[in-house]
């Protein structure tokens, strides 16, 4: 894991097209902007977890309704 230190308004460039700026800083708190391609998806951990959590159980009973996107 590359590990960096940023300080407000400043940026880190990912693949040349994924910027993600450190928006604020307020005690163990870091506000992040994510500017990325429309074909990339972003998301947080617990939120991609549950896609995923979903989606595996979908594909173990496919009889059952498929929630409206799968997308990730």
């Amino acid at each position: 894991m590359l590990v960096l230190s940023r300080k407000r308004n400043e940026s880190v460039i990912i693949n040349g097209n994924i910027v993600v700026t450190v928006i604020d800083v307020r005690g163990d708190k870091v506000r992040i902007g994510i500017e990325a391609p429309r074909d990339v998806s972003v998301h947080r951990q617990e939120v991609l977890e549950a896609i995923l959590s979903e989606k595996l159980k979908f594909s173990e009973n496919p009889s059952e309704e498929s929630p409206s996107s799968f997308v990730i």
